[in-house]
């Protein structure tokens, strides 16, 4: 039996104390016994909770909790000495809470691990990915303790931070502090949905939890004032945030930059706070839990009082345990005040082992009551069974495509107009179509008619209030395609894509096909200024690895690029629209899909254009033809599904010998020498804007058909002089 001894008070007691209470107030554990430990007396004020009690949740194997709990460290350790890079301190303080989280409180499957009604669990503290992978290894995941040795190596199934897709068990990639936490939220509401609109008196067929492991980081970074705030406003009960209090950031104590009361800080956002006082006391932590799982229509933070680095005797509650190995020296002290083999490497012991076969066994069982369930729900609500396997299988209804919207000839309007008409048209055949703004749902007309508006405690609707939340809508959407079930999107003004940029991204790294609605795409937004209207995001938007951006011209292409977003299920998809009303084109069934193609013939010159310019490129190929100049007009609504074509289709709507050509956008012009080459030209907007009326703007800042039939002349001299 041995024991650690803790230098003194706990960093997030220190932090309270400076900030807040007299010293004599302040909690201090000086010994933590790891093997045989007894709770300490509760703190004043600190309820006693009832003993766990779930049994279809709860394992029995022949080893100890103490052992389990040291088998999680010592491979942390091991795994980040190995690799010489990566964060041990969090999986040691963290450890206690993880087994009890992976061996007690979640109804998961390791033989199954997309089952559909399992718990979710989100690591939104990502950097600690040792924690999450040795809890998958000894649970009974297709994870082996090779991969825990190549852990953060080219190839290997044990990336840096988890990263879905890589290792089932991982459901979302973190790593970008806070995203982890706007995910949850998104995967605690779509439970709440699809129960809400599938589960049935005696049939809860959509029933299970979220479960998340967020640091002070998390709770530092502003996505998470964004998603907790929607969180608690909602009432998602179901949602379980284990805060790691370990007082510890990456330079240093917590409180050279914070001191903000996070109890009274979620108390204010509705939520339940609760607290784990003794760090390795695996009766508290499980009564603690137990509380959480009783839902009572808050969504609950619990604080868990952790020791970064714990049983390290020279860097336990300190910076130096959070993003580097210990070193030999300090593993093999770490290891012994576990009572583990000091020299021992990737140890797990055979009892230990045994818990993963238990955990399957019983993620077994889980999978077959569920089953069961779900006959019954079939003998009793036939159409409702099958719409419910459907949306899970992630399969879309036969002949949605046909619900798409028609537009006549002559017809002038916005292309965000034109997508309300679609985004209705297409939710009539594909109901697992839902989302919502960032509080410009009546601006980005991105409102389900008689869809049903989601609200605290009520989810039973299609359409979702985010407020004025763009990172956090962004995240959340992420986390609700991720879930499973719909097909989800969220929408705000294109300038403010630049609040989202993160979570677009991390759409685009795990391949999610969220649908991003960005309108006012312009400079012609006109009176607002430049505060309002994009330049630059257009590119930043293209610059996104696996990202396809839409801005389609007029009507006709709006409603093929929702087909386009809604049929897309390899990654995200943004649609860029205008405020403007735009002519519909003569061409009834524009290809989209193949990214480009030519609106008008001409063997001169090409006028690549996207969106509201097309138009505009049509009218300057008019002045060109009276000089007699022949221009053929393209418009390209998305670069990548045209850079995706096969050579000879992009050859035939783009020429290689037709060097002379023009590039029209009212954006930045970065990145258009793609396809306008050496001789061409580039009509487009390389300063910020101005406030005044739309049109206006257009003209003093240059985009005009004269300008563009002016750069087509340039241009063909250019290529006829060489």
């Amino acid at each position: 039996m041995r024991a650690v001894s803790c230098p003194g008070p706990h960093p997030a007691a220190k932090r309270a104390a400076s900030a807040r209470a007299p010293a004599d107030t302040v909690r201090r554990t000086t010994r933590v016994t790891l093997r045989g430990a007894v709770a300490p007396n509760p703190e004043p004020g600190h309820r006693r909770l009832p003993p766990a009690s779930h049994p279809e949740t709860t394992v029995t194997t022949p080893a100890s909790p103490a052992t389990c709990i040291a088998t999680v460290r010592t491979l942390a350790i091991d795994a980040v000495q190995e690799a010489n890079s990566g964060h041990p301190g969090a999986p040691m303080g963290l450890a206690p809470v993880g087994w009890v989280l992976y061996s007690q409180q979640m109804r998961h499957a390791p033989g199954d691990p997309a089952w559909p009604d399992r718990d979710r669990f989100v690591l939104s503290a990502g950097h600690a990915s040792m924690l999450q992978y040795a809890l998958l290894h000894l649970s009974g995941y297709d994870l082996s303790l090779d991969d825990l040795r190549a852990f953060r190596q080219w190839g290997s199934r044990t990336p840096g931070h988890p990263e879905r897709g890589h290792v089932p068990g991982v459901e979302v990639t973190t790593g970008p502090l806070g995203q982890g936490l706007g995910n949850a939220v998104g995967l605690a509401l779509a439970e709440a949905m699809l129960a809400a609109e599938f589960n049935r008196p005696g049939h809860d067929v959509v029933d299970h939890r979220t479960w998340v492991i967020a640091s002070d980081g998390d709770l530092m970074e502003g996505i998470s004032h964004e998603s907790c705030a929607l969180a608690g406003f909602l009432g998602l009960g179901k949602l379980t945030v284990v805060f790691d209090d370990n007082g510890i950031s990456l330079d240093g104590p917590t409180g050279m930059s914070t001191g903000d009361d996070v109890t009274m800080r979620f108390t204010a956002y509705g939520w339940r706070v609760l607290e784990i006082a003794d760090a390795n006391d695996v009766g508290e932590i499980a009564r603690v839990l137990d509380a959480a799982r009783d839902d009572d229509g808050r969504p609950t933070l619990v604080r868990y009082r952790s020791h970064i680095g714990f049983g390290a005797p020279n860097v336990q509650d300190s910076n130096k345990a959070h993003g580097a190995p210990l070193g030999p020296d300090e593993a093999r002290l770490a290891k012994a005040a576990y009572g583990w083999p000091e020299d021992a490497a990737f140890l797990v012991p055979d009892e230990v082992a045994a818990w993963a076969g238990a955990l399957r066994e019983r993620g077994a069982g889980l999978v077959a009551g569920w089953d069961d369930r779900m006959e019954a729900y079939a003998q009793a609500f036939p159409a409702e069974a099958r719409e419910l396997r459907r949306r899970l299988a992630g399969d879309l209804p036969d002949g949605w495509q046909d619900a798409a919207p028609a537009f006549a000839d002559g017809d002038s309007l916005a292309t965000r107009v034109a997508s309300t008409t679609a985004l209705n048209a297409f939710a009539t055949s594909v109901p697992e179509l839902v989302g919502g703004a960032a509080d410009l749902a009546s601006s980005t007309g991105t409102v389900i008619r008689d869809g049903g508006d989601i609200a605290p405690h009520a989810f039973a609707g299609r359409n979702i209030h985010f407020g004025v939340r763009e990172f956090g809508m962004a995240a959340a959407v992420n986390g609700m395609v991720a879930h499973g079930g719909f097909r989800a999107y969220g929408s705000t003004f294109m300038t403010f894509s630049d609040y989202m940029k993160n979570a677009i991204r991390m759409a685009a790294l795990q391949r999610l096909p969220a649908i991003l609605v960005f309108t006012h795409d312009s400079i012609a937004v006109g009176e607002d200024g430049p505060t309002h209207q994009p330049v630059e995001q257009l590119a930043a938007l293209r610059s996104i690895p696996g990202l396809v951006t839409l801005r389609p011209a007029d009507a006709r292409e709006t409603a093929a690029a929702w087909r386009i977003a809604i049929g897309r299920l390899e990654g995200p998809t943004a649609l860029v629209l205008t405020r403007q009303a735009l002519p519909v084109l003569p061409m009834t069934d524009p290809p989209v899909d193949r990214g480009a193609y030519v609106v008008a013939g001409g063997d001169d010159c090409a006028l690549v254009a996207t969106g509201s310019e097309v138009s505009l490129a049509l009218t300057a190929r008019e002045m060109l033809a009276a000089e007699g100049i022949s221009a053929r007009v393209i418009s390209m609504p998305s670069w990548e599904l045209f850079g995706a074509q096969p050579a000879e289709y992009r050859d035939e709507v783009l020429p290689p010998a037709m060097t002379a050509r023009v590039g029209v956008e009212a954006a930045s012009p970065f990145g258009w020498e793609r396809w306008t080459g050496t001789d061409g030209r580039i009509v487009a907007i390389d300063r910020f804007g101005e406030s005044a009326p739309g049109a206006l703007v257009m003209s003093r800042l240059g985009m005009t058909p004269e300008a563009v039939a002016r750069a087509a002349a340039e241009s063909l001299a250019a290529t006829r002089a060489r």
